[in-house]
C-alpha cells in the first residue's frame, strides 16, 4: 500500500506499524512523489491519503485517482470536521479517519476496504454466485458487477457492497448505524452521517431521478429502505 503524507514522522510510524502487520508499504510526501510511484512497476492495492498536502491537495488527488485508476483510498485529516469527511466521500474515498487515530482502528479500516476491493467473501456481502435483479438492473455477486439492460454500471467497491446490503434486505428499514456496521465493522462517531453521502452517490447511479428515488427510499427518523421494482429480487 501507499502512504501519502507530508509529515515524515507520521509516514515512518505508519510504515513501521503496517509492515509489522504484514503489509508491504511505500511512502510519498506529496502528489508528485505519489504519481511517480503509481506509474512505476509497483502494484498498489490501497492508498492512505492525507487531506492537507503541499501543492495539490488530498481532495483533488483523490478525485483524479478515482477517475483514472479507481484505487481504494482511505483519507486522513487532522481537521476532523464533518464537512471534510463528507467532501472526502463525495469525491470517491472509500473511508475516512481523523488524526489522531488509534493504529488498530486504521488497521481495521484498511482490512475492511481491502476485503471489499479484493472481492473476498465476507459475512456482510456473501459471494454466492447469485444474480439479483431489480427493475432493469442485474447485480452479479460472483462477478462483482452491476448491469442495466446489459450495460455495465460503474460502481466503487464501497458502492457495490452498499447496494448488495440494500438489495438483500428488500422492503426492510435499515438504520444508518446498522448499515455502517455491515459495511465497515469499524469504530466511528455516533453522529457519523457519512452513510448519507454514500446513499446519495449510489442513487445518482441507479435512480431514474435521484431527487425522487424509487429504489432507495428515505424513511425519516428511521433510515433507508430498498424497494425493488415489482418485487423482482
Amino acid at each position: 500500500m501507499l502512504v501519502v503524507d507530508d509529515d515524515v514522522e507520521i509516514r515512518e510510524l505508519m510504515q513501521e506499524y503496517l509492515e509489522k502487520q504484514g503489509f508491504a508499504v511505500v511512502t510519498a510526501e506529496d502528489g508528485v512523489a505519489m504519481d511517480a510511484i503509481l506509474v512505476g512497476e509497483l502494484s498498489i492495492d490501497l492508498i492512505i491519503l492525507d487531506l492537507m498536502l503541499p501543492g495539490e491537495g488530498g481532495l483533488s488527488i483523490a478525485a483524479r485517482i478515482k477517475a483514472d485508476k479507481d484505487l481504494p483510498i482511505i483519507m486522513v485529516s487532522a481537521q476532523g470536521e464533518d464537512i471534510d469527511r463528507i467532501v472526502g466521500l463525495e469525491v470517491g474515498a472509500d473511508d475516512y479517519i481523523s488524526k489522531p487515530f488509534n493504529p488498530r482502528e486504521l488497521l481495521a479500516r484498511i482490512r475492511a476496504v481491502l476485503r471489499r476491493s479484493t472481492k473476498e467473501e465476507s459475512d456482510d456481502v456473501p459471494n454466492t454466485g447469485k444474480l439479483l435483479r431489480f427493475g432493469d438492473f442485474e447485480l452479479d455477486l460472483n462477478a462483482h458487477r452491476l448491469t442495466k439492460n446489459a450495460d455495465m454500471v460503474s460502481l466503487t467497491s464501497g458502492e457495490f457492497d452498499l447496494l448488495c446490503i440494500l438489495v438483500k434486505n428488500p422492503n426492510r428499514v435499515l438504520d444508518r448505524d446498522h448499515i455502517l456496521d455491515l459495511l465497515t465493522g469499524a469504530e466511528r462517531s455516533p453522529f457519523d452521517r457519512s452513510i448519507d453521502v454514500r446513499i446519495t452517490r449510489l442513487r445518482g447511479k441507479i435512480e431514474p431521478d435521484p431527487t425522487e428515488p424509487v429504489y432507495i427510499k428515505t424513511i425519516w427518523g428511521k433510515g433507508y429502505m430498498f424497494c425493488p421494482d415489482l418485487g423482482n429480487v
